[in-house]
């Protein structure tokens, strides 16, 4: 009895490693990108702009904190209904051309997630903006929908490239 007893707590073990071990080698991936005709330094003043974000942002509903490498944001999401708070730690913000952060689920390694947002330059006046997410952790192949941002990740980049636009417009 006490054999099958460690066998089985053995495994509950295993469960949660190996799945872990496994998004670390195939995580899941949701990448979006948007052409704006704004400058890299424009879209990066709109992106990094948190308090405005509730004027214009239907994904960040709202975001506290500073776009500097080590500071924590607090930033609410809306997705499919329902939203979120969380707290990721920025990784990096290179002033026109990135911004990203991890967010954790409870600790890491449950699930965490590396967002980020890219500005290309592509000359000319005008930019490609990508934002995408990496998910790792234990639970992220038994996420399902929960990890569905896509939507919401477009809605911003376009929500953003018009916002971009506008401003871009005016000082033109």
């Amino acid at each position: 009895m006490l054999t099958w007893i460690l066998v089985a707590v053995a495994v509950l073990l295993a469960v949660p490693v190996v799945s872990h071990l496994w998004t670390l080698a195939r995580p899941h991936e949701v990448v979006t990108e948007v052409e704006i005709e704004a400058s890299p330094e424009g879209v990066w003043a709109v992106l990094t702009d948190f308090a405005a974000y509730p004027e214009w942002n239907p994904f960040i509903v709202s975001a506290r904190g500073e776009p500097r490498v080590g500071a924590r944001l607090t930033n609410r999401i809306s997705n499919n209904g329902s939203t979120m708070t969380f707290a990721p730690e920025v990784l990096a913000a290179d002033p026109g051309r990135e911004l990203r952060w991890i967010g954790r689920f409870l600790m890491p390694g449950i699930v965490d997630g590396e967002h980020y947002f890219r500005i290309e330059d592509l000359g000319g006046g005008r930019v490609r903006l990508v934002q995408g997410e990496t998910f790792t952790g234990a639970l992220v192949p038994f996420a399902g929908g929960a990890l569905d941002v896509a939507g919401g990740f477009a809605a911003m980049n376009e929500a953003l490239k018009a916002r971009a636009e506008q401003t871009a417009g005016a000082l033109r």
